[in-house]
């Protein structure tokens, strides 16, 4: 097998996580550039062959907990994992056998969560998964905590010993891995970085060094300097305001700029990432909720309120192309090769999946997927694509199968 380091070695723009653009070649191009090439992570993945269409073969359903919120594989693809924001937990699926290896579960307390649809503020708990993003080699998965105004980082292979330098006065987070199917536990405590009120998106450079978290009823951006050999292996060194609720984040290393979406408004806040300020502002449609970036300069969003999906230019803001797409669009992910999209649509129950071509969007399939999808990832070998779904309402997720054609 011919391997490349870590997905996104080559030809990379940008490391989002939670909903993360997928690296390789562009979606106009079916050459690797090498030209934006910034330093990495070093996990190893195999290189993919070219493909230009996909063709929709299947469906499967897997249980997965209450309230799922998002899901990301890991660099390789051998594992998913699963945030279960009602359920408190985060689920590890193999991806070749789709079952729940092990269950990171946490240990409820008391807190303040939010009415979404009432606009106030309820009785609830802490530890309430949102989104997440690996760092340094898939060793550490950050996950933001809807009501812990933080986020918390979990080794996934080496709980045991990492967390042995533990400081007495940082704030901690008990954790219970679960085996299913055996009687097996582990514990260990994980420390909580405080952000901001409501702790959403999480991205990353490409080098692991910074970490961005979007702060909803904070209204502001929290920028980590990251280290996973000091405890508590992040600390906050940039709070960067924002005019209303953020929410998505892509990170260009090769422009040293990061960008946010000012969900409560109409732009996108550009940030500076060697003075981690606010470097410009670009306007755009209303509601922008979820982006990604391809390494060509472009970056893709949902707009939530619109229906809609869109192509922008990342220096200007420019709407380049739109597609509508079912009610209430949410995460959007990119295919490794830049050529496809999929978008899940909320309210609607739908998965709506498009061609990107050089000047337009092409519908190749709406795919119906009950409870309520929010979030998705991808995962791709030489033969196949899947795209794997969460639905919050139904606890599930969902895998469609896409056979790669020439």
């Amino acid at each position: 097998m011919h391997l490349f380091l870590k997905t996104g070695l080559i030809a990379s723009a940008v490391m989002g996580c939670a909903g993360k653009s997928e690296q390789g070649q562009t979606h106009t191009d079916t050459t690797v550039s090498t030209a934006r090439m910034p330093r990495k992570d070093t996990v190893i993945a195999p290189v993919l062959s070219p493909y230009s269409d996909l063709e929709y073969l299947n469906r499967e359903q897997l249980n997965a907990a209450p309230g799922t919120k998002s899901v990301l594989f890991n660099s390789t693809g051998s594992k998913l994992y699963a945030m279960n924001l009602e359920g408190m937990s985060v689920y590890e699926f193999d991806q070749a056998s789709r079952k729940v290896g092990r269950e990171f579960k946490f240990t409820p307390t008391r807190g303040t969560g939010w009415d979404y649809n009432k606009s106030r503020p309820i009785a609830s708990f802490q530890e309430k998964p949102v989104e997440a993003c690996f760092s340094h080699d898939d060793k550490i998965l950050w996950v933001s905590l809807h009501n812990a105004d933080g986020i918390v980082p979990i080794f996934v292979d080496d709980y045991k010993t990492a967390y042995q330098g533990a400081s007495d006065s940082q704030r901690k987070k008990p954790v219970t891995v679960l085996f299913p199917g055996t009687g097996k536990k582990d514990s260990f405590n994980v420390p909580l970085i405080t952000t901001g009120k409501t702790p959403k998106v999480i991205a990353r450079t490409n080098d692991s060094r910074y970490l961005l978290v979007s702060n909803w009823h904070s209204r502001t951006v929290s920028v980590l300097d990251m280290s996973k050999d000091v405890y508590p292996f992040g600390k906050v060194i940039s709070t960067v305001p924002v005019s209303a609720i953020p929410r998505g984040i892509v990170v260009d290393d090769i422009s040293h700029k990061s960008y946010v979406a000012i969900m409560g408004g109409a732009s996108l806040a550009v940030l500076d990432n060697e003075q981690w300020k606010t470097d410009t502002i670009l306007n755009v449609a209303s509601s922008p909720r979820h982006l990604v970036m391809d390494t060509s300069g472009h970056i893709f969003v949902s707009y939530n309120s619109l229906g809609m999906i869109a192509c922008l230019d990342a220096a200007t803001g420019k709407s380049l192309f739109t597609a509508s797409t079912h009610s209430q669009p949410r995460t959007i992910v990119l295919s490794k090769n830049h050529k496809f999209i999929f978008v899940t649509c909320y309210t609607s129950d739908f998965v709506d999946v498009y061609k990107i071509n050089p000047d337009s969007f092409t519908k190749i399939a709406s795919l119906p997927c009950g409870g309520h999808p929010v979030g998705v990832d991808v995962f791709e070998n030489n033969e196949k694509l899947e795209a794997w779904v969460c639905s919050y309402s139904s606890g599930s997720i969902s895998v469609y199968s896409f056979r790669k054609k020439p």
